[in-house]
């Protein structure tokens, strides 16, 4: 599949679905607050454990949003 391909697809979902738009915010809102995490030199024990959380719930969006777009994608062939 091209990559403008699934661009388009993920568009459409963006647009037109709930989950998937909730999930990509959330997604994009741990990629911003892992930024922060990561640029601190010294991060504490319990920023430490956030940062591992916040990457593992970020795989879990991810393959979340995965099985829609491919869901999606078979039901558009």
């Amino acid at each position: 599949m091209s990559s403008s391909v699934q661009n388009d697809s993920v568009q459409h979902l963006i647009e037109n679905n709930d989950e998937y738009r909730d999930l990509s915010q959330q997604h994009s809102d741990h990629s911003r607050r892992l930024d922060v995490l990561g640029a601190q030199r010294f991060p504490t024990a319990e920023e430490q454990l956030e940062e591992l959380q916040l990457k593992k719930d970020k795989l879990r969006l991810k393959d979340r949003m995965y099985e829609l777009l491919r869901d999606y994608e078979k039901q558009a062939s």
